[in-house]
């Protein structure tokens, strides 16, 4: 079994890093990973492309993947070539402070949000995350991402709660493990933790905590990755 995401974004959000460690985790727990990169020569602004293949053994895909079961998207300025990878069974897990309005631009249905409006002293705890707040709704048959699933949660906002405004993406990552249960939560921040250089590791506990909020602010398990690229 393997499965593909295909994370985007704009330079200075985090996306290289966070597909690092989602890759590192996945390693860690025993299954092979694939990371495969692709960036500009702007430090912040330009656009910033990662994919990473996990599967139980045997992996076998191409560097530039032709499709993907999943998507993880921190800004829309270059998602549309990314929907046009996804498969339909798959899951689109957003940030839904500035992806919401491009999703909706492209099928029309609307969206539920999660941690938008809704982050507070108790964000970390179970009290604001609730079944009716993870976008699970269908995109419709006239969109890119036809058939696929949408988790869109508000992680800037929630990093900016959290005192961490640089975290968003490690938010969203939390988001995207807890969902599809790729990695586990633990896996993930050890991964991380390893990553960050000594002259960054005043950020790691805020890195730690945007993982630990954005795993809580999805229905753990809402789209299985291993049941449906089995299915």
């Amino acid at each position: 079994m393997q499965a593909e995401v295909i994370l985007t974004g704009i330079g200075g959000q985090g996306v290289q890093l966070c597909a690092k460690a989602l890759a590192m985790a996945a390693v860690a727990e025993g299954r092979e990973a694939l990371l495969s990169s692709h960036y500009g020569g702007e430090m912040r602004g330009g656009q910033t492309e990662a994919s990473v293949v996990v599967a139980d053994a045997g992996l076998r895909s191409l560097p530039i993947l032709p499709s993907t079961w999943s998507a993880f998207v921190m800004h829309p300025a270059h998602w549309a070539p990314v929907a046009a990878k996804l498969r339909p069974g798959g899951v689109v897990v957003a940030n839904a402070d500035l992806v919401a309005g491009e999703l909706l631009a492209l099928d029309g249905v609307g969206n539920d949000l999660v941690g938008n409006d809704l982050v507070g002293n108790d964000l970390v705890g179970n009290d604001l995350v609730g079944n009716d707040l993870v976008g699970n709704d269908l995109v419709g048959d006239d969109g890119a991402t036809s058939g696929c699933a949408r988790v869109l949660v508000a992680a800037e906002s929630i990093a900016g709660e959290l005192g961490a405004p640089m975290a968003a993406g490690f938010v969203l990552l939390g988001a995207y493990a807890s969902a599809t249960g790729m990695v586990g939560t633990a896996s993930l921040v050890a991964a991380m933790r390893d990553l960050v250089p000594p002259y960054r590791a005043q950020h790691v506990e805020a890195n730690e905590r945007a993982i630990v909020a954005g795993a809580a602010a999805v229905a753990p398990g809402s789209h299985p990755v291993w049941t449906a690229v089995t299915a």
